[in-house]
């Protein structure tokens, strides 16, 4: 079976990472969190939270499963922009 994925999505890594931001946001604000509550469920520091919502911080794959985990969200989420 052949895949081809084409890449169509026109955005530069800044703008990406800022709505990826905003997403986390959105659905931390829905679950009630505060950043030192999503924090403590990561186990890191609010300032590291605040950092990826502002869109300047660079997460791994295993921060991000521990976001989707504590934010109860499925990946496609916190990857869809309006």
């Amino acid at each position: 079976m052949n895949i081809r994925i084409t890449y169509h999505y026109r955005m530069d890594y800044k703008s990406l990472s800022k709505k990826f931001g905003n997403r986390l946001k959105y659905y931390r604000l829905m679950q009630g969190y505060t950043q030192e509550k999503l924090a403590e469920k990561l186990g890191v520091d609010s300032h590291y939270v605040s950092d990826i919502e502002c869109g300047t911080r660079n997460i791994t794959f295993k921060t991000l499963w521990k976001l989707m985990t504590a934010l109860e969200v499925e990946p496609s989420k916190l990857f869809t922009f309006d």
